[in-house]
């Protein structure tokens, strides 16, 4: 590539012969490999469950795919929103079961709760939380901070020790367990497959809780980055509050991006940056391109490097002591 003649184009892409291309593989996936009679698909009301939607109403036929809204005591009431409307914009059948009840049984505000009241002794269940990530972009180790909200409107945030941190994630991917339960109860009940939502930032980079959300069938778009996804929810003729919608965690009870709890970067510099990394770009030219300094454009390259190793295991397959050759994988 010559310098400086990398930009956003890099993510251009056939969209027309994209949607076909994936649903043509979902209608034959599902039918001689997974020998399932339609899809069933959380609806978190985001960009990536919309299209995995719109894309299985395009392959199978509305009457073949089953959505299920998810909210819980911490979601955004316009996930849920945009959640409906696209369902019944694409005219499937669906559910809303709301989890909050079985999350506060099994302990996943509890457990939440105690690892913050550790770090900020005045927290209680009527504040509002979310944890943010700093470091990896400017060349240090990442870690996480703390941010808190009291009733009276006052914000706090302390960097999180490891042992604080691990609690609260562990508590907080019960959501996504939950929801994955409730996914495949339903795929059993009605002899469906599950479809997984992740897009190429997310599954590359390990954003997705083990036999939680990185769990699934069928994965639609993981070869896609996230900017390719919003194309497709555009051609797709999603609504305009689903194509516009920032790409959020809904995960803690604060309003918070995906780039302030993981990712270095918002996902439209994010996804230049990985394409960049992938092609073997030099950090000169993505610094270029982002307008950002070379050092930082490595901290990006090193980051991206950083959590591929430290989420490998996500990925992983259960460990065997020798591999049981009758049963094919």
């Amino acid at each position: 590539m010559a310098a400086n003649a990398l930009s956003p184009r890099v993510l251009d892409f056939d969209v027309t012969a994209e949607i076909d291309r994936i649903s043509r593989w979902m209608s034959d996936t599902l039918s001689n490999t997974l020998h399932r009679r339609g899809v069933v698909l959380g609806l978190s009301g985001g960009v990536d469950s919309s299209v995995c939607c719109a894309l299985a109403v395009r392959a199978l036929g509305a009457g073949r795919v089953f959505g299920i809204l998810m909210p819980e005591h911490d979601s955004s009431s316009t996930s849920a929103e945009r959640g409906d409307v696209v369902a019944q914009q694409q005219g499937i059948s669906y559910i809303t079961e709301h989890i909050g009840a079985t999350l506060g049984s099994i302990g996943c505000y509890r457990w939440r709760d105690e690892a913050m009241q550790r770090v900020f002794p005045a927290y209680t269940a009527q504040w509002k939380s979310k944890i943010v990530i700093a470091g990896g972009a400017t060349g240090g180790l990442n870690y996480f901070k703390l941010v808190v909200q009291s009733p009276s409107g006052e914000i706090l945030e302390k960097r999180l020790p490891i042992k604080e941190y691990l609690q609260i994630v562990a508590a907080t991917n019960y959501k996504q367990r939950i929801r994955k339960s409730v996914e495949y109860f339903h795929a059993d009940r009605l002899n469906y497959a599950v479809i997984g939502t992740p897009n190429r930032l997310e599954y590359d980079q390990g954003f997705f809780v083990k036999n939680g959300d990185g769990s699934a069938d069928l994965k639609p778009i993981a070869h896609l980055y996230k900017t390719q996804v919003y194309v497709l929810a555009r051609a797709l003729g999603l609504p305009d509050e689903v194509c516009n919608a920032a790409p959020t965690t809904d995960t803690y009870s604060m309003q918070q991006g995906q780039d302030e709890f993981y990712f270095a970067l918002p996902y439209h510099k994010m996804d230049i940056a990985l394409w960049a990394h992938n092609h073997k770009v030099p950090a000169t030219d993505l610094a270029a391109c982002l307008e950002i300094s070379e050092d930082q454009a490595q901290y990006i390259y090193g980051d991206i490097e950083s959590k591929r190793r430290t989420t490998h295991y996500l990925h992983a397959n259960p460990v065997l002591v020798e591999p049981v050759m009758e049963v094919k994988r």
